[in-house]
């Protein structure tokens, strides 16, 4: 198994994880079953470790110009410089997605470990939330936009990236609009739980007010 079918594994790992962290701890808040609700923390994690594995191997096959990868062929160049290379696996719907995938991933790990005083039905309904979020989002890459497509025959060289990409800027640019635009999925899965539970009160509104400034501030950067 090379590194590109490693990577392609490792997303469908994911998603696989997301669909667990979507209904069991959601039936574990109903149960009130405390085993079941502590599956949502562990399924988020893992579920962030697999696509970090994935976006990983997508940002490898880039940098080593792999152009059997039809992504790659087709948004890179060997002759690019390395910032345009990393750029490059976002520089396309494909890549973009799964970087969407990552941080949102990443975000349901940091609610996983952090919230110690929250109650536990309350973040087991949250956590449910984001892995529904996560399994439409890695259904739609896996089946319609699958970033690790190979080519039959592998050109010599790539496409090469857009040229309008190209500039530092664009290549920060989407980084930081998606650590604000996909942050925002952390208050909103905050305010389904609560109408969830039926418990429209301060519990929900305080935490949620932190994980807010968190994306205004990339947002507003």
């Amino acid at each position: 198994m090379g590194l590109t079918e490693f990577g392609h594994f490792a997303l469908i790992s994911a998603f696989v994880l997301s669909l667990i962290q979507s209904v069991v701890p959601l039936y574990g808040a109903a149960r009130r079953d405390m085993q079941l609700m502590l599956i949502g923390p562990a399924a988020a994690l893992s579920a962030a470790i697999a696509s970090l594995i994935a976006f990983g191997a997508l940002i490898t096959a880039f940098i080593r110009s792999d152009f059997s990868v039809a992504l790659v062929a087709n948004h890179s160049h060997s002759a690019k410089p390395l910032i345009y290379k990393i750029s490059g696996t976002w520089g396309n719907h494909e890549g973009s997605l799964l970087l969407w995938i990552l941080i949102l991933m990443v975000y349901g790990a940091v609610l996983a470990l952090s919230g110690r005083g929250m109650p536990t039905q309350l973040k087991a309904r949250i956590l449910a939330v984001q892995g529904m979020i996560s399994s439409g989002f890695l259904a739609f890459s896996l089946f319609t936009s699958n970033p690790f497509a190979r080519l039959a025959d592998a050109p010599m060289d790539g496409k090469g990236l857009n040229p309008i990409l190209q500039d530092l800027g664009l290549a920060i640019h989407p980084p930081m609009l998606y650590l604000g635009m996909v942050g925002m999925v952390v208050p909103f899965s905050f305010a389904i739980s609560a109408l969830l539970s039926g418990k429209l009160d301060a519990t929900w509104l305080r935490p949620a007010r932190r994980w807010m400034l968190i994306p205004w501030a990339f947002l507003g950067a």
